[in-house]
């Protein structure tokens, strides 16, 4: 069926991927460069010393600099000029934590540890922060990085780390800032510009990711509860940057972001599905049904009035994306189709992305962030639409590069490139999408667009 969108509903034959077996790793003068990195940006904001906090929920920045991520516990990194780093680690995190390749002291602070647990020798806190070189008569800016920085109304001062934590610091530091934005700024941070093995990390688990989102699609049948369905994806065991979801009904599916149940699906009922590991997500939402016959009367004209306009939107998204590209020009992409309040876009219409899902988002009107070779970013918009019907989601990774970041990534990791261009292809063969020579997809569901799950190789294409 053709609308005035450019975009067809059709069969379609979805290539095959191989996987990759073997997970790139982050070689340790990596994560030593990134720590000079770090220091060369304290200079630059007269920073004498930098502690950064990590959790469960919070982990990529300590993840970026060492290697390690809480996995339940709290730990504070410390780093003073002319010192080795200090990591303040709970009980359970001591052995796992001496795994990080970059040389940092490991000090147990029995206090970060889960309730209850011993706390033989009994150190304060501050005392431990002290030795760290935070008690130096020289040592009177420190910046306290977290999972957030703000910059609006009356958000001065405010600091996202536990209060036990930030009071012990204030009892040392003569000021003590928030200096989040170190890693995550859209423009500067140092995580937004990744490196070769980084990138090959991310199209690791997006190809894992992806692929399970397509054995969920094939084989999602009614009947089946959520969980079953979930089931489906068959995860590897790669750390999720947030819960999977697999959801059914006009109810559940309007959570967005709960997890299965063991609700039993029906014919015609609205589904929406979620996976994302490290530097990854694949998002999709659609009709638990053949065709549009199978849903609700009032809903059958949900190709022609949601799915169209997005899908159309979504490849507008992918054929503008570029290097040298402003994210406010990126933005005016989707507001220029869908900006209607019809369609309720209230989230960025894109984000970068790294080993959490979502870091930092420049994508807003007027944005004069320009994207750069080494970033990584989503294709994520969300219509909340206030039509009655369910919304459509294609939502998937691709990365930024330019010649030698590619003729890097190509001598390091051919089998990666091979499987990028594979995806450039299918964008191009089967869906019609054309993308800049600098955009290397991530997904093996990029332009994958199914509105009815029970017709898996019924696809939205360009044409």
């Amino acid at each position: 069926m053709s609308n005035p969108w450019g975009v067809t509903l059709t069969t379609i034959d979805l290539p095959e991927f191989e996987l990759p077996r073997e997970m790139p790793e982050i070689p340790a003068e990596t994560y030593a460069a990134r720590v000079e990195a770090l220091y060369a940006e304290m200079d630059r904001r007269g920073l004498d010393a930098v502690a950064v906090y990590g959790d469960r929920e919070h982990f990529a920045n300590t993840a970026f600099l060492t290697g390690f991520d809480p996995r339940y516990e709290e730990s504070l990194l410390i780093f003073v000029p002319g010192r080795t780093p200090t990591f303040l680690v709970g009980n359970e995190s001591v052995g796992y934590a001496s795994k990080t390749p970059y040389p940092v002291e490991i000090i147990r602070q029995s206090k970060f540890s889960l309730v209850g647990q011993p706390d033989p020798d009994d150190v304060e806190l501050v005392d431990q922060l002290a030795a760290a070189g935070l008690g130096a008569e020289s040592v009177r800016k420190v910046g306290l990085v977290g999972w957030k920085y703000w910059t609006g109304a009356s958000t001065s001062g405010w600091i996202d780390v536990p209060h036990f934590i930030v009071s012990e610091l204030a009892t040392l530091a003569g000021d003590l800032v928030n200096a989040t934005d170190i890693f995550t700024d859209p423009d500067s941070g140092l995580r937004l510009h990744n490196d070769v093995d980084q990138l090959a990390y991310f199209e690791f688990a997006a190809s894992h990711g992806s692929q399970a989102m397509r054995r969920l699609i094939s084989g999602i049948r009614p009947g089946m509860t959520e969980l079953e369905a979930s089931s489906l994806m068959n995860p590897i065991m790669l750390p999720f940057n947030y819960h999977p979801t697999m959801l059914s009904g006009d109810l559940h599916t309007s959570w967005g972001v709960a997890s299965p149940t063991s609700r039993v699906m029906s014919v015609g009922e609205r589904v929406c599905a979620g996976l994302g590991y490290w530097g990854s997500n694949t998002a999709r939402a659609g009709y638990l049904a053949e065709d549009a016959s199978q849903i609700p009367s009032d809903q059958q004209a949900y190709v022609e009035k949601i799915v169209a306009p997005y899908y159309a939107t979504a490849a507008a998204w992918y054929e503008t994306i570029r290097i040298g590209l402003t994210a406010g020009e990126l933005y005016d992409v989707t507001a220029s189709r869908i900006g209607d309040p019809y369609y309720g876009v209230f989230l960025n219409p894109g984000h970068s992305i790294h080993l959490d899902e979502w870091p930092v988002s420049a994508v807003k009107e007027g944005s004069t962030t320009v994207f750069t070779s080494g970033n990584a970013l989503q294709l994520d918009i969300i219509p909340g639409t206030v039509s009655g019907m369910q919304n459509s989601q294609i939502e998937d990774g691709i990365i930024l590069a330019d010649d030698a970041l590619q003729a890097s990534l190509t001598a390091k990791y051919p089998a990666m490139m091979a499987r990028v261009q594979q995806r450039r292809d299918m964008l191009a063969n089967v869906f019609g999408i054309t993308l800049h020579e600098s955009v290397l997809p991530l997904s093996n569901t990029a332009g994958y667009l199914p509105p009815f799950w029970l017709s898996p190789t019924t696809a939205m294409v360009r044409g």
